[in-house]
């Protein structure tokens, strides 16, 4: 059966949305996941344990 594009324009149109449907989902492949980044830094903000504690004025 022969395509022919003039004859329904839906047809036509749900042809573009399924090729760029497909050059978007074969370039989500071709790119990182990201797997190879660097971790996040643990201890941004430093130690907890360092952390300032309020003692009362003597005298």
């Amino acid at each position: 059966m022969p395509e022919n594009d003039s004859s329904d324009p839906t047809d036509d149109v749900k042809r573009k949305f399924r090729e760029a449907l497909e050059r978007k989902q074969t370039k989500a492949r071709n790119g990182s996941a990201h797997d190879n980044g660097g971790a996040k830094n643990a201890h941004a903000h430093g130690p907890a344990a360092s952390k300032r504690t309020f003692r009362r004025k003597s005298g």
